[in-house]
């Protein structure tokens, strides 16, 4: 009977990992239709009682402001160029931060982003980081960066049922994605960490501050020049 189980599971789960390559090389070269934070947040506006209509409208790179390609770097992940995946230093330090108590700060590089709303659930079990270090290392390994950047772009929620660029430009502004200006893209990205609660709209003081923050760090990360050297990082060889 153990041996029927072990072998049950051990088919289970080469399954899983050829259908999750699989699925990840087709989301290299095909836009993904939807991803599993948006079905989770429809079913929760159904629970609620509130349904949501869902805004998403893909956009290709050559689309989406370069500034706020630059701007999300720059808020979210200055080392997204150069990582694999997972910046240690910055889960040493959320580590370091969470010990002291108060509030919980995350460590989440874009790249776990994407994987996280693409293929995952919410919350924080094992189980899920488990997964969303899976999926994380399969699209560093498949996808270049700018591909990883283009998805998160697309998919990334900025308000209730809004999700992907061009959806919060025109949610926000009244902008296409290709026509953000620097500080609209700013603020895109200054919500970034709570965009439920925050408004890049109608930005709070502190929405302000962040946003001016993050122009100020575009400028040091060197601005538009700073999407040149994305995909000549160190890449494998079948994802460049």
């Amino acid at each position: 009977m153990l041996r029927l189980m072990f072998r049950r599971f051990t088919k289970a789960l080469l399954w899983f990992a050829v259908g999750s390559v699989l699925l990840v090389l087709v989301f290299r070269v095909v836009p993904p239709p939807g991803t599993a934070l948006m079905v989770e947040r429809k079913i929760e506006s159904w629970v609620d009682g509130e349904p949501i209509d869902v805004q998403r409208n893909w956009q290709p790179w050559e689309n989406i402001s370069d500034d706020l390609k630059v701007a999300v770097m720059a808020g979210e992940d200055q080392k997204f160029p150069e990582h694999w995946g997972f910046d240690f230093g910055a889960i040493q330090a959320a580590l370091a931060h969470n010990e002291l108590g108060g509030s919980i700060r995350g460590a989440s590089t874009l790249s776990q982003q994407v994987s996280k709303n693409l293929f995952l659930w919410s919350g924080r079990s094992w189980l899920r980081k488990g997964l969303e270090a899976w999926f994380t290392g399969l699209i560093e390994v498949f996808w270049p960066k700018q591909r990883i950047l283009e998805v998160y772009l697309n998919s990334v929620e900025w308000d209730d049922g809004v999700f992907g660029a061009e959806a919060a430009a025109r949610h926000h502004f009244g902008v296409s994605a290709r026509s953000l200006s620097r500080q609209q893209a700013s603020l895109l990205a200054a919500v970034l960490p709570n965009p439920r609660v925050w408004s890049a709209g109608h930005p709070s003081p502190y929405v302000l501050r962040r946003a001016s923050w993050i122009r100020q760090q575009m400028s040091q990360l060197g601005g538009d020049s700073y999407l040149i050297g994305l995909n000549a990082s160190r890449r494998a060889p079948w994802a460049q």
